[in-house]
């Protein structure tokens, strides 16, 4: 049998599940998943497909942990103020289930590396905070065929969407450019309640759940958008559009960019 009586145990509670079985655990256990961010999304996303044990996770980001990340980043602690993100992470995921692999990127995505790092993963998860480099994934992920969890968060808000490249609605679809530098203001000049990260990073989780298990309906040709202050959630329709620039009829984008860098709604 391919799991010990611990890991039956560990997994117990998806195993008698009817939609998982052994079969989906089996499917998740070899998957793997890319996580770009390790900040407000990342972090709820990175703990929760460690303890769902996602075989191999993936994790990129080129910062260090600052005291004020603290309120929502919960990958990491006080402790670990000054430290890579990506190895904070990395030892909170391997604490939670040492049976899992996580790969670290300590970078910086851009044009010209982007498609190296996400090819080698079945699912990638957008936990980014600039709309730069979620335009990046966007097209990069759309060139490598590699399904994808868009997400962003502000003040009481967030917004997340799933692609599906070649059958449902990208994230140029919905929005075709980056704002202007300045147009939207960042955490740290807006705000932004903690929790909701937690919100939105677990919808993202089980996005790739579900993906790499074929359960259910993906959050796809769709916007869920929700407000904390409400706790009003809408979903907005999307469709594909046959003039996108990049997953339309006739792409216009051939080649990934690294446009000029604009703030944006997370971390």
């Amino acid at each position: 049998m391919r799991y010990s009586p611990e890991q039956l145990e560990r997994y117990s509670r998806h195993i008698i599940l009817q939609q998982i079985g052994v079969e989906g655990q089996d499917k998740i256990c070899d998957a793997k998943v890319l996580i770009v961010g390790a900040g407000g999304l990342g972090s709820p996303a990175a703990l929760y497909l460690a303890a769902a044990g996602v075989g191999t996770i993936g994790i990129v980001d080129g910062d260090v942990v600052d005291l004020s990340n603290l309120q929502r980043q919960i990958a990491h602690h006080t402790k670990d103020v000054g430290r890579e993100k990506v190895e904070s992470a990395a030892e909170k995921m391997t604490a939670i289930n040492p049976d899992i692999r996580v790969i670290t990127h300590k970078m910086l995505l851009c044009a010209d590396n982007i498609r190296s790092v996400i090819r080698d993963y079945d699912f990638v998860i957008d936990g980014t905070d600039n709309f730069p480099t979620k335009f990046l994934v966007n097209d990069a992920c759309v060139m490598e065929g590699i399904a994808f969890s868009h997400g962003g968060i502000l003040r009481f808000d967030g917004q997340t969407m799933t692609v599906v490249p070649g059958k449902s609605a990208c994230y140029r679809c919905a929005f075709r450019q980056p704002p202007p530098p300045d147009a939207v203001p960042t955490c740290s000049q807006a705000g932004v309640l903690g929790a909701i990260a937690g919100m939105l990073g677990t919808i993202q989780a089980a996005e790739a759940l579900k993906h790499v298990t074929g359960v259910g309906t993906l959050l796809t040709d769709a916007l869920l958008t929700f407000n904390a202050l409400d706790m009003s959630f809408r979903r907005i329709p999307l469709r594909r559009q046959e003039n996108c620039p990049i997953c339309g009829a006739n792409p216009t984008i051939t080649q990934l960019v690294d446009y000029d860098q604009a703030v944006c709604a997370l971390k």
